[in-house]
């Protein structure tokens, strides 16, 4: 027996419909994936966090590359002036957590964007010495820098408020008077 028309209709609306709801769902998982995936990593890790919270900001690991990560933590002696050694073990467990979440060993695509600014012979130790910085920020003057509530460009969350969190976006900033 045929089917009648008006059955092949319905079936065939049926299978589209079907489809089109598949597809809207695999569009918003798809659209959720690339929302979670534009900043940068965030430091998620509780002994990181103790460690270094304690003294700055806790920068997101995806702002740079592994090799800045193991240079930082190896020379802690004198971090920026300052003497930051940690015992063996919790250097370890720091440095695992940063070069595992480093900016070329993510795939958030503002890290990788960091990453790939950074000369394959370079190691900086400041996010500030970055490329994609440096291009983020050429229109900041040194008087917005210099501001009481800034304190200088290495203090992200100043003018981001999500930066402890890796997000970055243009939309968010807000700079402070």
């Amino acid at each position: 027996m045929k089917p009648s028309p008006a059955v092949l209709i319905f079936f065939t609306a049926c299978l589209a419909l079907g489809a089109a709801v598949v597809r809207a769902d695999d569009d918003d998982e798809h659209h959720e994936r690339r929302q979670k995936r534009k900043g940068v990593s965030a430091p998620e890790n509780a002994t990181y966090r103790a460690e270094c919270a304690s003294c700055h900001m806790l920068y997101p690991p995806g702002l740079l590359p592994a090799r800045s990560w193991k240079a930082m933590m190896g020379g802690l002696k004198d971090h920026f002036g300052e003497n930051a050694t940690l015992d063996a073990g919790t250097a370890d467990k720091v440095t695992r957590f940063l070069v595992e979440n480093a900016a070329d060993q993510t795939t958030f695509r503002r890290s990788q964007k960091i990453a790939k600014s950074i000369a394959a012979d370079a190691t900086p130790l400041r996010i500030t010495e970055t490329n994609y910085f440096k291009r983020q920020h050429h229109e900041v003057s040194s008087k917005v820098w210099q501001r009481k509530r800034v304190g200088g460009p290495s203090n992200c969350a100043a003018c981001h408020a999500g930066a402890e969190a890796g997000v970055f976006s243009e939309d968010e900033v807000r700079v402070p008077r």
